[in-house]
């Protein structure tokens, strides 16, 4: 059955006539009327509710984390900054900073009118750091084969001795060639930069000379090539002097060193306040006492006559007979100290001062000397020559067979009579034994068998021994040079003595030095003997006129247009060095001149002449001219103007 509701059934609503809408009608909201009603959504069984979980665990862990991470940087840096700072610190100075000797300049060597002899000029060590050439530096497993196969056709090395010192181990210094001249360092940087253009360009390509590195320094050059030599001396692969001057003041020439401490990176200097340099000081010039221009005509006249002899070798030393200072020793063969490994070890060193050889009658002097000064004969002394003589265990002859001479004491000198000169000194001594005493006592005060004065490296003091122990041929050798040995400086000087009023001056060969500062120091002055009477001086310089003069005389070869020159030839049996035995001569001549106002001396000698003759007078005199004749000219001495004194040669029995 239908129940019925006793409510009022609503009514319904009838639409009234459309209205017309404004265009802002949409826009304008109205007042009055409520807003629409969304349709409720539909309804349904409630949903489960979803919770997050707690975020503070996960914190706490990445925190912890955190903290030990942090923990963990923090120790390692309280070590490294120190526990072990000094450690670390010498570790990163060990392969950052380089340290290196700076050296300094050597000085230079002139003449005595500052002429320059030696000199240093800019030069390179070319150097290299190994680490640089490793597999890893370099992205190349050959690295140092590579840079070694152009490096060593520049360098003149051998590519795998270069090779080897690239592959060096625990180092970033290793010397590759020691003071190369600008143009080998500019061939290699140009061979660098190349390398380095075509590695930024090509990615696949290493720079194999990037550890090539290069040492300003200075390399030893001698301007004059085999000019004085053998007094120059030469400096060794370390910078040191290895012969000569160079030796004998190298402490006085090399200055004092410096050092560099630097900071590297790549092979590059980099400007750090760690650095520190303590600068070189380059070393003091020196003066010589020789003429260059002297010391060439002395060097190229011994050289010429040398070869034309076809003899072992040969000597000329000039001596300023007032000073003692040496204006030229020259010796041939020689060496040229630019280039040693074309010299020949017999010809390094000086000869002039190091060979010790018997000089013949260039010693008469010395013995007439001592007869003159003892007031035991007169230059117009008898002496009767025969053409032999018989003493000790010996027969005695002159260099020419001949009757009997009837000769003065000059002629004695002037025909360099061995017999006269044997029977003049006996007359020394009431006895043979007394005899030998005083001739000895007046050899050692002319200089022989002592050091010349020089302080020369290797110099020789020659053989004089005492005369107790002179053998019976040796007192009758001895006055004529045989028996004895000295070197071309002690020759020189004795005549120098002569020519200088009977007083020895200790040759020089050094005139002083010229510090960094600019000042000239000059060297010590040297010592001086009394050694005969000026008087017998004089005398001795008139006979030795006579060897020259004279046409009887052994020196004619020497004269000199317009000066009076003294001098002595010298013709004596030669101990070969290899055998120890007598095989050829020393020829000889030595003098000095104006006779008669003397200022130059010149000595010569030629050992073991081969071709034409031998004979002192007749190979040394015109060498003796040549260089005498320059030395005067050189030295502006004005002619002799007084006629010699023609001493008589012979007497009529």
């Amino acid at each position: 059955m239908t129940e019925v509701s006793d409510r009022e059934p609503p009514r319904r609503r009838v639409p009234g006539p459309a209205r017309p809408v404004r265009p802002d009608a949409r826009r304008r909201p109205n007042p009055g009327a409520h807003p629409p009603r969304r349709p409720a959504p539909a309804r349904g069984p409630a949903p489960s509710t979803i919770r997050l979980g707690s975020p503070r665990p996960r914190l706490r862990m990445v925190g912890l984390a955190l903290t030990l991470v942090v923990l963990a940087f923090v120790v390692r840096l309280v070590q490294v900054q120190a526990v072990d700072a000094s450690a670390y610190a010498a570790k990163a100075d060990l392969n950052r900073y380089v340290g290196r000797t700076l050296a300094a300049v050597r000085g230079e060597i002139t003449d005595r009118n500052g002429v320059e002899l030696a000199s240093s000029v800019d030069a390179y060590d070319i150097t290299a750091d190994p680490t640089l050439f490793t597999p890893e530096a370099t992205r190349t497993p050959d690295a140092p084969e590579q840079a070694a196969a152009l490096l060593a056709p520049i360098l003149g090395q051998d590519s795998a001795s270069v090779a080897q010192k690239l592959r060096t181990p625990h180092t970033r210094y290793v010397l590759l060639a020691h003071r190369q001249t600008p143009q080998v360092w500019n061939q290699i940087k140009d061979l660098r930069n190349t390398l380095a253009a075509k590695a930024r360009t090509d990615r696949g390509t290493a720079n194999v000379l990037a550890g090539v590195l290069a040492e300003p320094t200075s390399k030893r050059v001698y301007p004059n090539g085999d000019l004085a030599a053998g007094i120059l001396g030469w400096v060794n692969a370390d910078g040191k002097g290895g012969g000569g001057i160079e030796q004998q003041l190298n402490k006085e020439l090399a200055g004092k060193d410096g050092k560099i401490r630097y900071a590297q990176s790549g092979g590059r200097l980099v400007p750090t306040a760690g650095s520190t340099e303590t600068p070189a000081v380059a070393g003091s010039d020196v003066e010589l006492t020789i003429d260059r221009d002297i010391q060439w005509a002395a060097q190229s006249a011994i050289t010429d006559q040398v070869r034309k002899s076809g003899a072992d070798r040969g000597y000329v030393v000039v001596q300023d007979t007032r000073t003692g200072q040496i204006l030229a020793m020259a010796n041939s063969p020689g060496f040229d100290p630019n280039d040693l490994s074309g010299a020949n070890a017999a010809a390094l060193g000086n000869a002039a001062l190091q060979d010790a050889y018997e000089p013949g009658s260039t010693a008469k002097v010395m013995s007439m000397a001592a007869v003159l000064q003892e007031n035991v004969a007169t230059p117009m002394t008898h002496v009767t020559v025969p053409n032999r003589l018989h003493r000790g265990d010996r027969l005695f002859q002159d260099d020419v067979d001949h009757g009997t001479w009837y000769l003065t004491l000059n002629g004695v000198l002037a025909k360099s009579s061995n017999i006269g000169t044997i029977l003049a000194t006996g007359q020394l001594g009431r006895t043979q034994a007394e005899a030998n005493g005083t001739l000895y006592s007046y050899l050692r005060k002319f200089g022989i068998g002592r050091p010349t004065g020089l302080g020369f490296p290797g110099e020789t003091n020659g053989i004089l021994a005492p005369p107790g122990k002179w053998s019976t041929s040796q007192q009758y050798t001895i006055p004529f040079g045989q028996g004895m040995s000295i070197n071309a400086v002690q020759a020189a000087s004795v005549y120098s003595t002569v020519a200088n009023g009977g007083v020895r001056v200790e040759p020089t060969l050094v005139r002083g030095t010229k510090g960094p500062d600019g000042r000239f120091t000059p060297a010590p002055k040297p010592a001086t003997t009394r050694v005969v009477s000026d008087k017998t001086a004089k005398t001795l310089a008139q006979m030795l006129e006579s060897v020259v003069d004279d046409e009887q005389g052994t020196g004619v070869k020497a004269r000199i247009p317009g000066y009076r020159v003294a001098g002595k030839t010298g013709t004596a049996n030669r101990v070969d060095p290899a055998t120890g035995k007598y095989r050829g001569y020393t020829s000889s001549f030595a003098g000095f001149a104006p006779a008669d106002n003397p200022r130059v001396t010149v000595y010569c000698a030629i050992q073991n002449a081969t071709k034409g003759s031998y004979f002192g007078g007749q190979i040394c005199g015109p060498i003796f001219k040549q260089v005498m004749e320059f030395a005067l000219k050189t030295l502006q001495v004005p002619p002799t103007g007084a006629g010699a004194a023609n001493l008589p040669v012979t007497f009529t029995p």
